[in-house]
């Protein structure tokens, strides 16, 4: 694992940049890797995010679906918050693995 500095703090990360330990996320490290990706965080994708950590410290598999179906937004408006890969890009911001729907 490599390390890097996001937000001022030092951590592990995969070879694809997605943390290696969840608990190291923080919602500014959360903040500069949005930014990177070229998204600017909302109360919206801070909703997202917060689901995606609770589902993935339960367990769950994760699809967009399940998103879509979460009742914080639909598919479509996924798209719309994350563009160019809204699963992909909200696991990595949210500080989680990359899930194994995303190739």
């Amino acid at each position: 694992m490599a390390q890097e500095t996001i937000a001022g703090k030092n951590v592990a990360v995969d070879q694809e940049g997605y943390l290696a330990n969840p608990e190291e996320w923080t919602k500014e490290i959360a903040g500069e890797m949005a930014k990177d990706i070229g998204i600017e965080l909302t109360d919206k994708h801070l909703e997202v995010i917060d689901y995606l950590r609770e589902q993935h410290a339960q367990g769950a598999q994760l699809s967009i679906r399940k998103v879509g179906k979460s009742g914080i937004t639909d598919i479509k408006g996924l798209y719309k918050l994350f563009p160019g890969g809204p699963l992909k890009h909200s696991s990595k911001i949210a500080g989680i693995p990359k899930p194994s729907s995303c190739v």
